[in-house]
């Protein structure tokens, strides 16, 4: 039986959406068993009579956006996401999943959860859309670093290699290096140590990539420096918004005529919002950590987190981790 710690009260929208997305997964996954950490009284009301493979742990405090994440996880000893990630370190679960403050999901699974022995950095890797298929990419480092090291992007490289082809389905992915250039000569000194480290490991590198190609779908998986990943991520994010919105405002709020028009291509129009629906996708994953640990953004609905959760327990039924533990533990 697989156990998924939730931080039931990290995000907007806790702890109902959480709650109820863990009712929706709980019906498909019958090998899965949840403990929701938080406030008890209200967890339970939104349960109800469904228990079966729930537990609830009761916490009383709760990690905000605005806390320092080092300190809030040492100081808030009793907060819903610090006694998550302690019952995951003592084998009590299997997995972590929060939607709460980045940084101190991120300081939970470094000074608590702990590192996979040889990995020297820990990566954010979420999945992110494309326009010639609906399989997407996976990008690392998102955020969790703000300095790298070459050989931090190359074991990023793998660990996310791996995720693509037993997470998503991809054979034999193919890997870039996101690059202010496609020559092998472009980029810092950082950019062609990494170029030249990535070249001569046993991964399917196609070299450099650059911004504006992200979205084409030709590389499967994206390695870069988590200063760089950060801000295009929030670019990626960002931009797919407004122009969703703009595409929306122009076709609803411009007279009847162009109404009829959007009617008549309303199918079109939903499989074009469908490309960019990161929610199926799930959350972004810390590789490198000694546990899978998902984070899922702050605003997540219940389908972002149902998904999210899935997406945790294929990861837990393919054993990554332990893959990522014969992979880096030789190395010194």
């Amino acid at each position: 039986m697989k156990t998924i710690a939730i931080d039931a009260m990290g995000g907007e929208n806790a702890p109902e959406a959480i709650v109820q997305a863990v009712l929706q997964a709980k019906a498909e996954l019958k090998n899965t068993r949840f403990i929701l950490f938080g406030d008890e009284e209200k967890i339970t009301n939104l349960i109800g009579q469904d228990k079966e493979r729930i537990a609830i742990v009761a916490t009383t405090q709760v990690i905000k956006d605005e806390d320092e994440p080092v300190k809030a996880i040492r100081t808030m000893k009793d907060s819903s996401l610090v006694v998550a990630a302690q019952y995951v370190k003592q084998k009590k679960a299997d997995a972590l999943l929060s939607l709460g403050n980045t940084g101190s999901i991120l300081a939970c699974g470094i000074f608590i959860i702990g590192r996979i022995k040889g990995v020297a950095r820990p990566g954010f890797m979420p999945t992110l859309p494309v326009k010639n298929s609906d399989d997407g990419f996976n990008m690392i480092d998102v955020g969790a670093n703000a300095k790298s090291r070459p050989e931090y992007l190359l074991d990023w490289a793998k660990m996310a290699a791996y995720y693509a082809e037993k997470i998503r389905g991809v054979k034999n992915p193919k890997v870039a290096l996101l690059n202010n250039g496609a020559e092998s000569d472009k980029g810092d000194d950082l950019h062609q140590q990494a170029y030249e480290l990535l070249r001569k490991s046993n991964l399917n590198f196609i070299g450099n990539i650059e911004g504006n190609e992200l979205l084409d779908g030709k590389a499967d998986v994206v390695a870069t420096d988590g200063f760089t990943g950060n801000a295009v991520l929030k670019n990626i994010e960002g931009t797919s918004s407004v122009l969703i919105h703009l595409l929306k405002d122009s076709l609803l709020n411009n007279g009847p005529i162009t109404k009829i028009g959007a009617l008549m291509i309303k199918g079109a129009l939903k499989g074009l919002i469908s490309k960019f629906d990161v929610d199926k996708y799930g959350g972004a994953v810390l590789l490198g950590a000694d546990a899978p640990i998902v984070k899922t953004h702050g605003r997540s609905d219940k389908r972002a987190v149902y998904y999210t959760i899935k997406q945790i327990d294929k990861i837990l039924s393919e054993k990554i981790i332990d893959q990522f533990r014969q992979e880096f533990n030789h190395k010194k």
